[in-house]
């Protein structure tokens, strides 16, 4: 007896890395190829007759892809979507959902570990970028006041540890000022200087130490092989400050700052030879549930006393420097990730030294 051509093609699926499940023409799962079952973690019997559109954990775009009428669609192609099935894990992917030809419906999943953000500079409506520029206005003032209190403090401590705090205080206010006149006369991008990604998070961990004090251990895990990279150190400084404060804030007894080469890497559509991975990793509260798909709008905060712009601003500072900013998250564990190309310049190619 000749085999069935409707189970050979669903047999065959399951020679695919890329997770495959299918449905009959009601929209019940009638089968999956063995990667489907097990990126989800549950065996093939126990899906089927489950409701397709019943995967969906997120805004109910499946369900509605699923709910449409006819058989002659184009197959569509949903962005970022959560599924699971029944109480468990939650899963995450870009799904391709097509019509077979007895009626039912073929779903292919792509899966992705971390969210995207969407870039704030096309979202920020223009009332609100009025209204960062008052506020900007406002805190020149405050501002002027610190640097000048600051260099007269300089004058009275004698000790070195004193001295090195007073001089964190006038770089910070600096920085501060440097940001409040961007915002308030736009300037073109500053051009790209070879840099020392050590030296930024070193940066980084000083201000981390003395905003959290000995309440959380602040962690190195650095690559000294990272070669130097053009970038612009403020603006990383600003952006990784941004991520380390949020772990601490989140309630974090740990945070690690860890950097690594990546060879091959793809960032959005484009393919690089080398990049750098940097990971600030912490064991806070993670990322609330019910924030993780807006998390790098403007004015979004897990906080009621949080601004919502710092992660917005991390994710840009990231698109200058033609890189992503995702992250991944559960209670207890939460990784941002920032994945940056390295376009190295002559006679800058050798290993970093690490900072002391």
């Amino acid at each position: 007896m000749p085999p069935d051509p409707a189970l050979s093609a669903d047999l065959s699926l399951d020679a695919l890395t890329t997770p495959v499940a299918w449905s009959d023409a009601a929209g019940a799962l009638t089968g999956c190829n063995l990667a489907f079952s097990r990126w989800f973690g549950v065996g093939a019997r126990r899906l089927l007759g489950w409701p397709l559109a019943g995967l969906d954990a997120g805004d109910g775009r499946l369900a509605l892809a699923v709910a449409r009428a006819g058989g002659d669609e184009a197959p569509l192609r949903m962005r970022r979507m959560r599924l699971r099935y029944g109480d468990g894990e939650e899963r995450f992917a870009d799904l391709w959902l097509s019509r077979r030809d007895d009626g039912g419906w073929l779903l292919e999943a792509h899966p992705v570990d971390e969210f995207p953000g969407d870039d704030p500079a096309l979202l920020l409506p223009s009332a609100l970028s009025a209204s960062l520029k008052g506020l900007a206005h406002e805190l020149r003032n405050p501002l002027a006041g610190l640097k000048g209190a600051a260099q007269l403090l300089a004058r009275r401590v004698d000790d070195a540890d004193s001295r090195e705090l007073v001089e964190l205080i006038d770089s910070e206010v600096g920085r501060l000022a440097g940001l409040v006149d961007r915002l308030l006369t736009p300037a073109p991008p500053r051009p790209h200087a070879p840099l020392n990604i050590h030296a930024v998070l070193e940066r980084v961990l000083r201000l981390a130490e003395a905003d959290a004090g000995w309440a959380v251990r602040l962690v190195r895990d650095y690559d000294p092989s990272l070669p130097e990279f053009a970038g612009d150190a403020d603006r990383l400084m600003q952006a990784v400050w941004n991520l380390a404060r949020n772990a601490i804030e989140a309630g974090a007894n740990h945070v690690h700052l860890r950097t690594r080469v990546e060879h091959g890497a793809r960032i959005g559509d484009s393919a690089h030879p080398i990049a750098l991975r940097l990971e600030i990793i912490d064991d806070g509260r993670g990322v609330p549930e019910e924030l993780a798909e807006q998390l790098f709008l403007p004015l979004v905060s897990g906080r009621a006393e949080g601004s919502g712009l710092g992660l917005a601003l991390a994710q840009q500072v990231a698109r200058e420097h033609r890189g992503s900013l995702t992250y991944r998250s559960r209670p207890g564990h939460t990784v941002f990730t920032l994945l940056l190309p390295m376009h190295i310049e002559d006679g800058a190619a050798a290993p970093m030294q690490e900072s002391a």
